[in-house]
């Protein structure tokens, strides 16, 4: 069940947004995570989607969470669920969404994913960043800008989140020298781009298949950066069809040698997993480092 003063915002919310009065009259549990709850609710006037957590818990989570679907729905390229308000009671915050009705995939639907995520990659910025921070998982997402990938992924993606770990237990002191030697290497690696807009957490579980059979995408951790961040974090836990790494290069082709960069990126959202859930992750970073 949704709590009373949630259910008392949301209708005044809606009813602010539609100019007339709204009731929510069934509201049907679709469970969540570590982090969130989510439900479906039936209104007079249609069906809407909601997620909340504690309003001290993850300050300003969902306004962020609006504002990066704000910021891909603008680009046009890729659905994107419409976001009809996100707002805190005394005890909850809430992001309320236009529900996406699941549907089947349609035959086309991993080049269509492949060439939209590429559509999407195309906006630009002139830095690396976003002009404020947000979250990936339940973890504060540091976007301050930088001119170049290279200095915003070594101290915006991967020291905060080493320091983090390394006060964990995750890594000895040791370990952690890997990465200066890695960093080192970067500019060998990693080829220069401009900045792309990227949804940031790609992973299978943060994209739809809407009614008619299209892609949509939900939960994004938005900021310019790297294109081939996205690809992979598609990678890291599967799920995505051939097709669509297909049709991604058909419409803009990555560099010579992109499957043996994919490790590199994905040390960010592993060290995330170190932060969240420690064990085997810590392992598979240190695997990637001494790889390279």
């Amino acid at each position: 069940m949704l709590p009373d003063e949630l259910k008392k915002s949301v209708e005044l919310t809606l009813s602010t947004q539609f100019e007339k009065p709204v009731g929510i009259y069934e509201i049907r549990s679709i469970g969540g995570g570590c982090i969130n709850e989510a439900c479906s609710l039936e209104t007079n006037i249609g069906k809407y989607f909601i997620k909340y957590n504690s309003a001290s818990a993850f300050p300003g989570m969902f306004k962020k969470e609006a504002l990066g679907l704000k910021i891909l729905s603008d680009t046009n390229a890729i659905g994107i669920p419409e976001v009809i308000g996100s707002d805190d009671t005394d005890n909850f915050a809430y992001l309320l969404l236009q529900n996406i009705e699941s549907g089947v995939a349609a035959r086309s639907f991993w080049i269509d994913f492949g060439t939209k995520l590429a559509d999407l990659h195309h906006n630009t910025s002139e830095y690396f960043g976003l002009d404020h921070d947000n979250y990936i998982g339940s973890l504060v997402q540091k976007n301050s800008f930088h001119p170049d990938f290279f200095s915003f992924f070594i101290s915006e993606r991967i020291e905060p989140l080493l320091k983090e770990a390394r006060n964990k237990g995750a890594f000895s002191h040791n370990e952690t020298r890997y990465f200066e030697s890695l960093f080192k290497s970067l500019h060998n690696i990693i080829p220069v781009e401009k900045p792309a807009l990227i949804h940031g957490d790609l992973w299978n579980g943060n994209y739809m298949v809407a009614i008619d059979g299209s892609p949509c995408l939900v939960d994004p951790a938005v900021y310019y950066g790297h294109r081939e961040a996205d690809i992979a974090m598609t990678q890291l836990f599967g799920g995505f069809h051939p097709d669509f790494y297909g049709a991604y290069n058909q419409a803009w082709p990555m560099e010579k040698d992109w499957q043996k960069r994919m490790d590199i990126f994905n040390l960010y959202p592993l060290l995330v997993h170190v932060n969240l859930f420690g064990g085997s992750y810590a392992r598979q970073v240190l695997q990637i480092i001494r790889q390279f």
